[in-house]
């Protein structure tokens, strides 16, 4: 396991709407087999982004811009909040 979550945890943007979770965990890129433990709100951050990724990629949803302008605002957070993470989980 690489990485460590940051030591002064973000807070979550008050626009987001999804399950904010009580614990962290572990995440695996299925595609490297790298993994990253993620503190609760990292968590929470990262289950939005991918089930909205996998919405979108419905052919019924995939054009709604509300979900894609979350999406991406969700990328940016977790950009920030812990770069290392980013860019083995979701880069």
């Amino acid at each position: 396991m690489n990485g460590k979550p940051t030591l002064q945890q973000k807070p979550l943007p008050k626009w987001f709407d999804g399950q904010i979770y009580n614990e962290g965990g572990v995440v695996t890129n299925p595609y490297t087999d790298q993994s990253m433990e993620l503190t609760a709100v990292e968590l929470s951050m990262f289950d939005f982004i991918k089930g909205a990724e996998f919405v979108l990629s419905g052919t019924q949803t995939g054009n709604n811009p509300k979900l894609i302008s979350q999406m991406r605002r969700g990328l940016d957070w977790f950009r920030r909040a812990n770069p290392e993470a980013y860019m083995v989980l979701l880069d």
